[in-house]
């Protein structure tokens, strides 16, 4: 980088005197700067940039004074941003591995950090604490010490110091020495770890410490870490607390295996909220109501289905019939049997016959109009006398008679099956047996 003043230090920016550069250009220059591993630009030297002045290690010539190579410095006091991330590691809240990303300058997004928190629980690695997110994400941490702060020997106010207790095994005090605040869901993860390999639970004061919460038989003073890591004496499992239960139990626990990404066993294994309807009474009845509506249409359509292959029956009225004792009707029409049977009475002083209600023009029901002594048809004017004959109108022939007789037991037997006619132009039919009875 010595022997490039002009591209390795200003890398693609003009030299001076140059005009003030707007934020899309500062913007491609970082992102030049971080493909190149060359040093990015602070918050100072961008707002030179904006108000069009040298930078604070610029001569005015636009030539670096002296060439950044000779100037050695440890990475952490290279960039200003990185100042803070530099203490947190010192002081145990960020791991090596986590260090080492960051020095390399890469601005994590929230997805690829969700995506570090899947894999480590999968792997059963301890998931990533706060100050080890703000660090990736670049933003500075909500508990992260000053620059000038004491000795890494000393412990930040995040981490606080674990009580020597013997219910506290040295490998969970060790976890805690690093500082790592464990969320519940890694914890329920380290539960199921150690029931399927067959080891101790973890009981309710190392829960406590993994999450970060005081001990309910803490002392007043906190003694330092190091104090818990004496070995614990071997002794019977503890018994299992609200906040051990709550830990041990749930979906992350109860799912045997690798959840399937985007499935609510994933979400729940990754101390997520499963997103689903309420598991209320409203909401059961409401499936319930879905259910029987898809159990009806499919009982429904399987009916129909069967139904398909049945004999389609029409069920007409009968077409032989009684219709009383001839002592019954007097002389003239009788109308009472027209809407039923569609026939009229007609009984003269020689003999009774039945007239087939059914105009021989086009099929009309015509009308008795008792004032006029004729059948009338209202679809085309047809007219017919007392006895069916046609004297006016389109219709070619009289109205058909049905088949008449005395049952057995007296009264008169219609069949309109077997029809009598009187063709035009042909011998009537009205004489034969069977088309009128004697009176």
């Amino acid at each position: 980088m010595a022997d490039e003043s002009a591209k390795g230090i200003l890398g693609r920016l003009p030299p001076l005197p140059r005009p003030a550069l707007n934020n899309s250009v500062i913007g491609m220059e970082q992102a030049y700067r971080q493909r190149k591993g060359l040093p990015l630009l602070s918050d100072a030297d961008i707002e030179a940039l904006k108000a069009g002045q040298p930078m604070a290690w610029e001569v005015g010539g636009g030539a670096p004074a002296t060439p950044v190579a000779a100037a050695p410095a440890p990475p952490a006091a290279t960039p200003v941003a990185a100042t803070p991330v530099a203490a947190a590691a010192a002081s145990g809240n960020i791991s090596a591995e986590v260090a080492g990303w960051v020095a390399k300058g890469n601005k994590w997004s929230k997805s690829t950090i969700a995506a570090e928190q899947a894999r480590r629980l999968r792997k059963e690695l301890p998931a990533l604490n706060d100050f080890e997110i703000a660090a990736l994400l670049g933003e500075a941490p909500a508990a992260a010490a000053p620059v000038a702060a004491a000795p890494v020997a000393a412990a930040p106010v995040a981490a606080a110091p674990v009580a020597a207790s013997a219910n506290i095994s040295a490998e969970v005090a060790g976890w805690v020495a690093q500082g790592k605040k464990w969320s519940k869901s890694t914890i329920a993860a380290e539960q199921a770890r150690r029931g399927r390999k067959g080891l101790p639970a973890l009981n309710d004061s190392e829960v406590a410490a993994l999450l970060g919460e005081p001990a309910a038989t803490a002392p007043a003073a906190a003694a330092p870490v190091a104090a818990a890591a004496a070995p614990r004496a071997a002794a019977p499992a503890m018994a299992s607390s609200a906040a051990a239960s709550v830990a041990r139990s749930g979906e992350s626990t109860t799912y045997v295996g690798t959840p399937a990404v985007g499935t609510s066993k994933a979400a729940a294994a990754g101390g997520v909220a499963s997103i689903g309807p309420e598991d209320n009474e409203i909401n059961r009845a409401r499936r319930r109501l879905v259910w029987a509506t898809v159990a009806a249409f499919l009982t429904a359509w399987l009916l129909a289905f069967f139904r398909f292959f049945l004999p389609r029956t029409l069920f007409e009225p009968a077409t032989s019939f009684k219709i009383g004792y001839p002592e019954e009707y007097g002389l003239g029409v009788d109308t009472k049997f027209q809407q039923k049977y569609r026939i009229w009475v007609d009984r003269t002083p020689d003999r009774i016959f039945v007239i087939y209600a059914r105009c021989t023009h086009l099929g009309c029901t015509p009308d008795w109009k008792p004032s006029e002594n004729k059948f009338k048809c209202p679809c085309h004017g047809s007219g017919y006398d007392s006895e069916g004959v046609n004297f006016e109108g389109p219709a070619p022939r009289p109205m058909d008679r049905a088949h008449i007789e005395t049952s057995p037991d007296g009264q008169i037997l219609v069949d309109v099956s077997r029809l009598y006619q009187w063709p035009k132009g042909q011998p009537s039919q009205f004489n034969d047996d069977g088309a009128f009875l004697r009176a």
